[in-house]
């Protein structure tokens, strides 16, 4: 089974670096891209995504109130990952908080922890 992928970030280029990770993994694809907190919920809903890549810091609502939203609508059926350049350390409770399954620092976003991070998320 493929791990359909939404985007979120306001910044077009890590959304591309973030493209390139996840389909330089196995069993990943990403389905849309969204560059606001807003849009990530209504895309959410509409393309069921199994995997939602998500920044903190969005225009509008943010990434944090985003992804309670999503969760909040999905019936646990949508895992989402918080990204951010804050270190994991000082940030990884507040991922927790909001419902996130783990948090990764976006200079640290390569295939190994996507995949190790989507498998700790089924096991839960």
């Amino acid at each position: 089974m493929t791990v359909r992928v939404l985007i979120v970030d306001d910044q077009a280029p890590f959304r591309q670096a973030a493209r390139a990770v996840v389909e330089a993994t196995d069993g990943f694809e990403v389905i849309a891209e969204s560059e606001t907190g807003e849009a990530s919920v209504e895309a959410s809903q509409t393309l069921h995504p199994d995997l939602v890549l998500m920044d903190v810091n969005l225009p509008g609502i943010n990434g944090l109130e985003a992804t309670r939203q999503i969760l909040k609508n999905s019936n646990g059926t949508v895992v989402v990952l918080l990204l951010s350049t804050y270190e994991e350390a000082e940030y990884a409770p507040r991922a927790a908080e909001c419902g996130a399954a783990s948090y990764i620092s976006k200079s640290k976003f390569e295939p190994d922890r996507l995949v190790t991070a989507w498998e700790g998320a089924q096991r839960h």
